[in-house]
């Protein structure tokens, strides 16, 4: 082999080198939604709900009307969801985001409300309950929640909200269901 071919092929077999190693170090695209986030699939859609509101801290009792829509927020990691009703207090407007944290592993669930509430929640699932729990400030004390819900069917789930003033004692605020729609 000549000077020169020797050269060529030493150069082209650098390149090759060099080029391998460029490309396993790139990345293999933007990361994908494990098994966990696509659990909150179920959630996904347009939804109507009706409860039954128990007087408490939350306001007055009666009946409770809801119509929420969830969809996937670019990239498929978090749902966001709008929802609106009607009930003993009058016209009401939330959002709210849905979402698996994996450095915490747990879901996590941060909201806010037409009449001022903001709130934060984290929440487990086991087969087809979903539980969420949170506390949050209401008339300077602390009010603990926790959100049950049972997917029932693909389009079907009750829930059921509970307060508690020190996170042991539990006192219904409101059950209900919701559908597809």
């Amino acid at each position: 082999m000549t000077k020169r071919r020797l050269g060529t092929f030493a150069a082209a077999a650098l390149g090759f080198v060099v080029g391998s190693v460029l490309l396993a170090q790139q990345p293999a695209g933007p990361p994908k939604p494990g098994p966990e986030t696509k659990k909150l699939e179920v959630f996904a859609g347009k939804w109507k709900g009706d409860s039954e509101m128990k007087a408490g801290p939350w306001g007055p009792g009666g009946k409770v009307a809801s119509e929420t829509e969830c969809s996937w927020f670019e990239g498929d990691f978090q749902l966001v969801c709008t929802e609106s009703g009607s009930g003993a207090m009058g016209k009401f407007k939330s959002q709210y985001i849905l979402g698996w944290s994996g450095e915490d592993k747990v879901y996590k669930y941060q909201g806010i409300a037409s009449d001022g509430m903001i709130g934060a929640a984290t929440g487990t699932v086991n087969g087809n309950t979903w539980t969420w729990t949170g506390a949050d400030k209401m008339g300077g004390k602390l009010v603990h929640s926790r959100y049950t819900i049972v997917v029932t069917t693909p389009t079907s789930y009750t829930f059921k909200m509970e307060t508690s003033p020190d996170g042991k004692t539990w006192t219904t605020a409101a059950e209900g269901k919701s559908t597809k729609s």
